[in-house]
C-alpha cells in the first residue's frame, strides 16, 4: 500500500531510502481498505490477504484457480505460479514482496522461497532502521527548534517574530507546504496573523470568519481538528482561504493565552498532498503550546512595562501636584487679587477670564494626575465638549469660530474622546497665540472607515519647513499617530493654516 490502497513491489523501491511515507506505513500497517481490495479466495482469503493475515511465505503453482478473486488489478499480467513473502517491521506487516511467472513459466522452488524470505527480512530490517533514523532525526530537529524558540522567548524577542518562528518550525518539522496562525488582533473578525510557505504573502492579514471556518470552530471549542482534504470540507472550511492556499490535508490546533483560546495554528499540504499522521499532530500541538508560552511571556513583559509606566506617572503626578499646581494656584490668587483691586472694567474682565482659564488648567492637571479624562468631558459627550471649546475660543480671543460637528462621527470616536479634545485644544491654542486670525472653523465628519478632524483659520500662516519649535505641531502629529491615524498641517504665509487629522473609527461605523 504505497501510492494507492494496494501497491506492488516495483513501487517500494522508490521509497526504500527511509523517506517519510515508508516510515508511516511501518507505523500504520496495511489499512482495512487495502485488505478489502485484495480479493477473496474460495477458502475465504485472497492471495495477498493470506500473506497479511498469516505472515508466512506463500508458494502457489495454480494461480489460475484464483484469477477471479485474487485481488490483483485487471491489467496485471496472467500468472501460473506465485511466490510471496510478507515485509515485517517491528512485528507488523507493512507490505508484501512477491514474484510471479506468466503462463507456461517455471515452478518456484524451495531455494527461491528461501532467497525471497531473506530478501524480505533484509528489506524489513532496512526499513525499520529507516524508521528509527527518521524518528531520531525528527526528535533531534524538534529539540533544536524548541531550544531556539525558548532562547527567543527568554531574550524577550518581539511576540510577532516569535509567532513567525513557531509557524516556520511547525511547517518544517512535519514537511508541510503551508502554516498559518489565525487569531484576533483587536475587535472584529479573526485574521491570518502569520503565514509561512505556499501563498504566504497572499494569505497574510486575510480576514477569516469566526463562524463558517475550521479555524473559528477550533477557537470556539478549544479542540484540535485534522482533515484529510480541507477543500472538500465545504460545510466547515472557509472556501476563499482554502482555495487561495490550495489546502488539502490540514491540521488545526488551538492557541491559548492565559487559559483562553485566542487563535489557531494550522499546517497544510496542498491538495492531493500527503496526509498527516498522529506524530505530526503531536508535533504541531507542541509548537502550539510553545506559541502560547511565547504569548504569555510577551503579555507578562507588557504588564511589567505597564507597571513601570504607572510608577513613573505616579512620580510625575507628585511633582505636578507639589510643584506646578501650587505655583499655578499662587498665580491665580495673584490675578484674583489684582482684578479685585482694579478700577478699570476691561482690565478686571480680562483678569477674571485669565483666572478662569488658569483654574481650568489646574483641574485638568489634577485629572491627568489621577488618570481621568479632561474635565470638559466629565459632564459632556464629545460633540458637546468640542462645541464648548469653540465657544471658549470665541469668548477669550474674539476670533469668530464655527463648529461643524457630525454627531455620528463624534459617537464613533467616543473611545478616543479624551485624545480628540486634546488635539482640538492644542490646535485652538495655536490659533489664539500665534495665528492672528479673525475666523476659525472646527470640523468633524465621517469619511469611509475614518473620521476627519479639521481646524483651519484665516490667520497669518507660517512656513512649515522653517517653523520654530514651541507651536505644538509635533504633539499634534505624534498624538494622531499613536491613535492609529495621521496628522497633517498645511500652512501658507499670509493665507492661514489647516490642521487635518484622520482617525480610525469603530468597526461597522462608516459613511
Amino acid at each position: 500500500p504505497v501510492d494507492g490502497p494496494v501497491g506492488f513491489v516495483e513501487k517500494v523501491g522508490v521509497l526504500g531510502s527511509g523517506e517519510k511515507r515508508v516510515a508511516e506505513f511501518i507505523t500504520t500497517g496495511i489499512s482495512e481498505q487495502a485488505r478489502a481490495l485484495m480479493g477473496q479466495t474460495p477458502t475465504g482469503r485472497g492471495i495477498l490477504g493470506q500473506l497479511i493475515d498469516d505472515p508466512r511465505p506463500l508458494r502457489l503453482s495454480r494461480v489460475a484457480e484464483h484469477a477471479a478473486s485474487s485481488g490483483f488489478p485487471s491489467n496485471h499480467p496472467p500468472m501460473t505460479t506465485f511466490l510471496g513473502a510478507p515485509l515485517m517491521a517491528r512485528g507488523r506487516v507493512f507490505g508484501i514482496i512477491f514474484l510471479t511467472e506468466k503462463s507456461g513459466g517455471r515452478e518456484f522452488t524451495q531455494p527461491d522461497e528461501d532467497a525471497l524470505v531473506v530478501l524480505a527480512a533484509q528489506a524489513g530490517v532496512a526499513l525499520a532502521n529507516a524508521k528509527v533514523f527518521d524518528e531520531s532525526d525528527r526528535r533531534r530537529r524538534s529539540l533544536a527548534a524548541v531550544r531556539d524558540l525558548s532562547d527567543r522567548i527568554i531574550s524577550g524577542e518581539d511576540t510577532a517574530l516569535v509567532l513567525e518562528t513557531v509557524a516556520a518550525n511547525a511547517r518544517e518539522l512535519v514537511h508541510a507546504d503551508l502554516s498559518m496562525i489565525v487569531g484576533r488582533q483587536g475587535p472584529g473578525a479573526p485574521a491570518v496573523m502569520v503565514a509561512n510557505g505556499h501563498a504566504a504573502e497572499k494569505l497574510r492579514r486575510m480576514k477569516v470568519p469566526a463562524h463558517g471556518s475550521i479555524s473559528g470552530e477550533v477557537m470556539r471549542t478549544g479542540r484540535p481538528m485534522v482533515v484529510e482534504d480541507a477543500s472538500a470540507e465545504a460545510a466547515h472550511a472557509y472556501e476563499p482561504l482554502v482555495s487561495l492556499g490550495d489546502m488539502g490535508p490540514t491540521i488545526f490546533v488551538p492557541l491559548r493565552l492565559r487559559g483562553k483560546v485566542f487563535g489557531a495554528l494550522s499546517v497544510a499540504n496542498r491538495r492531493r498532498g500527503q496526509v498527516f499522521t498522529a506524530d505530526d499532530l503531536a508535533l504541531v500541538q507542541t509548537f502550539a503550546n510553545q506559541a502560547s508560552v511565547a504569548l504569555e511571556n510577551g503579555s507578562a513583559k507588557e504588564d511589567r512595562e505597564r507597571l513601570s509606566l504607572l510608577d513613573e506617572r505616579e512620580r510625575i503626578g507628585r511633582e505636578l501636584h507639589d510643584g506646578v499646581i501650587q505655583s499655578l494656584f499662587a498665580v491665580g490668587l495673584t490675578l484674583q487679587g489684582t482684578a479685585t483691586a482694579s478700577t478699570d472694567e476691561e482690565t478686571r474682565r480680562r483678569l477674571d477670564g485669565a483666572g478662569k482659564e488658569l483654574n481650568r488648567a489646574i483641574v485638568d492637571l489634577r485629572n491627568y494626575i489621577f488618570g481621568l479624562r479632561p474635565a470638559i468631558l466629565t459632564h459632556h459627550q464629545l460633540d458637546t465638549a468640542l462645541r464648548e471649546l469653540v465657544q471658549e475660543l470665541s469668548e477669550a480671543s474674539g476670533v469668530v469660530t464655527i463648529a461643524e460637528i457630525d454627531a455620528a462621527a463624534a459617537a464613533a470616536l467616543s473611545d478616543l474622546s479624551g485624545d480628540v479634545v486634546q488635539l482640538v485644544r492644542e490646535a485652538l491654542a495655536n490659533v489664539r497665540r500665534h495665528a492672528n486670525a479673525s475666523t476659525c472653523r472646527v470640523s468633524l465628519r465621517l469619511d469611509g472607515e475614518s473620521a476627519i478632524l479639521e481646524i483651519d483659520d484665516d490667520g497669518g500662516g507660517f512656513d512649515p519647513v522653517g517653523v520654530r519649535k514651541g507651536l505644538g505641531l509635533d504633539n499634534l502629529r505624534s498624538r494622531a499617530q499613536r491613535l492609529g491615524g495621521e496628522g497633517k498641517i498645511d500652512s501658507v504665509p499670509g493665507e492661514g493654516t489647516l490642521v487635518s487629522v484622520r482617525l480610525p473609527v469603530k468597526p461597522g461605523v462608516t459613511k
